[in-house]
């Protein structure tokens, strides 16, 4: 019962992290106004709170509950997903301070460097890689 309590945990953090990226995308542009940078910024706590509960989610399946952690060490897969999920996660540093920075400026419109618009694209992209991976991984791709 664990097991599957954790794998919808990681489930839901995954469609989460997901979904407040696309929330950003459609957002964003290269100005944008106050109150949609304070949407943004929002937006950007929820995708924080959904990459701790994938991750969470994730090394409690890995290291404690559902299949031997051998299962996942040993499988190459399963360490290229890992990468692209910390590659993200770097990704996400500079347009978090961005936000968090500029939520509070004095000025109506704020202009967004194309930047911060590339690298939101950029963990877009890398994101929608993920599932397929641990969806082979859970098929036994990669294995040794």
């Amino acid at each position: 019962m664990a097991e599957i309590f954790f794998r919808y945990l990681h489930f839901i953090g995954i469609m989460s992290l997901a979904s407040t990226l696309v929330m950003q995308h459609l957002i964003l542009s290269s100005q944008v106004t106050k109150e949609q940078l304070k949407k943004i910024a929002f937006i950007d706590i929820i995708y924080a709170i959904s990459a701790g509960l994938t991750l969470i989610a994730g090394l409690s399946l890995w290291l404690w509950v559902g299949k031997d952690a051998s299962f996942y060490s040993t499988n190459w897969v399963f360490h290229l997903k890992l990468s692209i999920f910390v590659l993200i996660a770097l990704l996400s540093i500079y347009p978090t301070i961005f936000f968090i920075k500029s939520k509070n400026s004095n000025e109506e419109n704020v202009k967004i460097p194309k930047v911060i618009i590339m690298l939101i694209r950029m963990e877009l992209a890398l994101v929608f890689l993920v599932p397929i991976l641990g969806a082979l991984i859970a098929q036994g791709s990669g294995l040794k």
